[in-house]
């Protein structure tokens, strides 16, 4: 099973820009074995937006919340590993 990593997020939104530099950090030195990533954005859907408005940015990891606002990079990295 692959792992997907998801960011929720929106534009503008500085918090999220800095999630996406953590992500983009860690998949970096994970290589080959980085997750699959995909990114939503809470204006594209309702209901992403009534669920998660108040704590973007959100990082999911095969669908379960990881964490949201401020991610670690070394907690990411650790979550990812064992998730595969």
């Amino acid at each position: 099973m692959s792992t997907t990593l998801t960011l929720i997020s929106k534009p503008d939104c500085h918090l999220c820009d800095d999630a996406r530099a953590v992500i983009d950090e860690v998949t970096a030195q994970l290589g080959d074995q980085a997750p699959e990533r995909e990114e939503l954005s809470i204006l594209d859907d309702p209901a992403l937006f009534d669920r998660y408005w108040e704590e973007i940015p959100v990082v999911l990891i095969n669908g379960k919340v990881h964490n949201y606002w401020r991610i670690d990079p070394v907690r990411l990295t650790r979550a990812l590993k064992e998730a595969r």
